[in-house]
């Protein structure tokens, strides 16, 4: 969903601003929405349109040929800036890359749980999982794998500040701040990266304070660390998968570079998660734990993990997502085996509403996909616009099931609630809910 120098971060969590008249019309931006744009009239209503990081990218443009379709549209999306040579690198791992969504989170994943593999001096995910969080505060700083390795053979203690920032993960094995970027959409249903800016949400004061264990001899060595994917190659989130097996397999390369963990090579076994409407998730576990993977990178969406973190856990292996943002992970029962780059949803919800009240917008509609992701980043965005001074009765939710034949009946709720704003969060399927809310006037298309 990203091109350039960024990285995005869906799944699973984000939002998108559009600007559009309610005629059809639009602006530029939201700062000039009242002076500049459009083809409206001069006297329609002003509507603004989110999304989320799910549908926030270049995948989403791809699916509209009209030009200007969605030119625009803005929104915040979990995003670190990334640095020329990290996409220069990743394009040599994958030529085709039209973005870099979740590829930073992915190789920090990689690298946080060989980093601990290390430092417990085992490939036992029981036993280097309580390594994890002290892996990313405290202790010296590195921002590579090798320096980090050198740290702990000359018996230092690792700070990791990885590809996607400085991580400092809470007791709950999840980012305790994040960085998100304000997106806007150009006149190619592209996103114009020039554009893009970026902010904070959360605080690295609420990062764990237990480092975890003393790590083990300097220079520990013992069987190989084996990881492996549950990334979406195929179903709504199969956009996601190229940087994300892009990202996993560049952190491979550089770990063995610097000599591997525990002085064995890192192997990779890849697997296919699809999305919550198959088993393929289920079968792709199954395999890899027969494997004898220590680490299962994955999955990028909430709604999969869901359904394969307890078969993980359970046979004391590491998930680590990328991606997932449903806040649910955050107090679930997991053993201490589960562990996220991707912000939570609670995260990304204050940012969302953050943009939502900058925009003056006093009454919010919002459409969400009906899985974890979708209600659980509806709800917090939800509370949070109350928190902030609108009225229960200003903020409506409406849910919506992907594999419906059409969106005409949520689409026709929105336009007879006439809000100021419009949310849309769900995955591949919004693109057919924009195009019905651009058909009704309520949209990015001028």
């Amino acid at each position: 969903m990203r091109t350039g120098t960024f990285a995005r971060a869906v799944a699973v969590s984000g939002a998108v601003l559009l600007a559009a008249t309610a005629c059809g019309g639009g602006s530029d931006s939201d700062d000039a929405a009242a002076t500049s744009g459009g083809g409206g009239d001069s006297g329609s209503r002003q509507v603004n349109v989110y999304g989320t990081d799910g549908n926030m990218g270049n995948a989403l443009g791809n699916d509209f040929s009209e030009p200007g379709a969605l030119a625009g549209m803005r929104g915040t999306t979990p995003l670190t800036e990334l640095s020329g040579d990290f996409t220069d690198r990743l394009l040599e791992i994958n030529p085709d890359l039209q973005d870099y969504n979740y590829a930073g989170e992915s190789y920090d994943a990689v690298i946080i749980t060989a980093l601990a593999a290390q430092a417990a001096g085992t490939n036992q995910a029981t036993t280097f999982g309580p390594y994890v969080n002290g892996i990313t505060f405290g202790g010296d700083a590195c921002s590579d794998f090798q320096s980090c390795l050198d740290i702990i053979a000359a018996g230092g203690n690792v700070d990791y500040d990885g590809i996607t920032g400085p991580l400092s993960f809470a007791d709950a094995g999840e980012p305790a701040e994040a960085s998100f970027g304000l997106l806007q959409f150009g006149e190619d249903n592209q996103i114009d990266d020039s554009l893009t800016e970026f902010a904070l949400a959360g605080d690295e004061a609420n990062a764990a304070s237990d480092e975890g264990p003393a790590y083990a001899a300097a220079g520990a060595t013992g069987d190989p660390l084996i990881i492996g994917t549950l990334l979406p190659l195929t179903g709504n989130l199969a956009f996601l998968g190229p940087p994300e097996v892009a990202g996993v397999q560049l952190a491979i390369n550089d770990i063995n570079a610097a000599g591997g963990v525990l002085g064995q090579p890192v192997q990779l076994v890849e697997g296919d998660s699809g999305d919550a409407s198959t088993d393929t998730a289920t079968q792709t576990v199954d395999r890899l734990l027969q494997s004898g993977v220590n680490a299962i990178i994955g999955a990028a969406s909430s709604g999969v993990s869901l359904t394969v973190i307890d078969t993980i856990t359970g046979a004391g292996v590491l998930e680590f997502s990328p991606a997932n943002t449903s806040d649910q992970f955050t107090t679930y029962d997991d053993s201490g085996l589960y562990f996220r780059t991707a912000p939570a949803d609670t995260l990304q919800a204050r940012a969302l509403a953050d943009l939502i009240g900058a925009d003056g917008n006093n009454t919010v509609g919002i459409l969400a996909i009906n899985d974890p992701y979708g209600t659980g980043l509806a709800e917090n965005a939800r509370n949070n616009l109350i928190s902030d001074g609108l009225s229960e009765d200003d903020v409506v939710s409406i849910t919506y099931d992907p594999q419906a034949a059409n969106f005409d009946s949520e689409v026709q709720q929105m336009v007879d609630l006439n809000p100021d704003a419009i949310v849309v969060i769900g995955f591949e399927e919004s693109s057919r809910i924009i195009q019905g809310l651009n058909a009704q006037g309520i949209g990015p298309a001028r």
